[in-house]
């Protein structure tokens, strides 16, 4: 035991820690500080090792780099019976791989990336719900009414709901389950399958009753408003847009814009030097995926780019269309003519 001070180098080991952890000299010190900021993943894509035999491998190095980066999150999505691994970009993805195979001896195959859309609401839609069923013994009886509306364009990533009730119409006792009901509905969207978010819900009345009224109730029919809202409200699919930074020679400038524009990419401006040009643009992450490869085709190898999130954004029409109709696909919901023509 002892002192080690930053310029002495030591060894520790057995340290049981992640990301954002802190160490302290004296266990007995209060502290209270601030958590570091993650953001939320803008991709996703499918992993699988190559060999069954390596799952054990596998299930190390996810442990181990899930626990080092919070912004690297390991999913199962039971929907598509796949394993998904999301992040902060198509090669933070593909880092990860690479280590998997060279420090647990496990190769893995990553899928087809899949972005990471959202469903909003695009205008306010008034609901009241009454949910009863009665089959001998207590039945289920409850009943809501409220307003979902859409959230300001800067806060079109999150969901937040609001108790506006007064008197005794709907007990407090069941608001809980109420917003339970409605964060679970915000889960999966009716449009893409994608999550709702950019959405509010203000809980105004109800009604229940003193015997068949439940936790369980009111849950159920606050899952009846939404699906009630899903088939007559109007909605949207939100795709993540990315602020893009690229350099090249000056020599492909023109090159480099024109790549961007067909990517649905915003110019938002650009400096540069006789020699070397520099471009910022809001480019769709949809349209991202394999434009380090055009951009070194395109420059040479000479070309380099970097993006961050900037935010999420409506997508354009015929996006929102065909991500429509691959959700109908999975779903077995095809369009009567394509049924007919099978």
């Amino acid at each position: 035991t002892g002192t080690v001070y930053a310029e002495q180098g030591k060894d520790i080991a057995s340290v049981d820690c992640a990301s954002g952890d802190s160490f302290v000299i004296d266990p007995k010190l209060q502290l209270t500080m601030e958590s570091i900021f993650v953001p939320e993943p803008v991709i996703s894509m499918s992993i699988n090792p190559v060999n069954s035999k390596d799952r054990d491998n596998f299930a190390k190095a996810i442990a181990r780099f899930t626990k080092e980066d919070p912004t690297f999150r390991y999913t199962y999505d039971t929907d598509v019976k796949e394993t998904l691994v999301s992040g902060m970009g198509e090669l933070h993805l593909e880092i990860y791989a690479q280590r998997m195979e060279r420090e647990y001896n496990c190769p893995v195959v990553l899928g087809k990336p899949k972005v990471a859309f959202r469903e909003t609401i695009t205008t306010p839609f008034s609901f009241d719900y009454f949910h009863k069923k009665q089959h001998g013994g207590q039945g289920q009886y409850a009943r809501v009414i409220g307003i979902l509306e859409p959230l300001p364009p800067h806060q079109n990533t999150v969901i937040e709901f609001k108790d506006e009730t007064a008197g005794p119409n709907l007990p407090k006792t069941y608001v809980p389950s109420v917003k339970k009901g409605f964060e679970f509905m915000c889960e999966k969207g009716w449009l893409s399958g994608s999550r709702l978010s950019g959405l509010k819900m203000r809980l105004q009345d109800g009604a229940h009753h003193p015997v068949d009224s439940s936790d369980l109730a009111f849950n159920l029919a606050t899952q009846g408003a939404l699906r009630q809202a899903f088939e007559e409200g109007s909605w949207q699919i939100l795709e993540p847009i990315m602020l893009v930074e690229a350099s090249a020679p000056s020599e492909f400038q023109g090159a480099v814009i024109s790549m961007i524009s067909k990517r649905n990419g915003i110019m938002v401006s650009q400096e540069g030097t006789t020699d070397w040009f520099t471009l910022y643009a809001e480019v769709p992450l949809n349209t991202m995926f394999g434009f380090v490869g055009e951009l070194r085709s395109l420059t040479q190898g000479k070309g380099e780019y970097s993006m961050e999130y900037a935010r999420y954004s409506p997508c354009m029409p015929d996006v929102q269309d065909k991500l429509i109709q691959a959700h109908q696909e999975s779903q077995g919901l095809l369009p009567e003519q394509k049924k007919r023509k099978n």
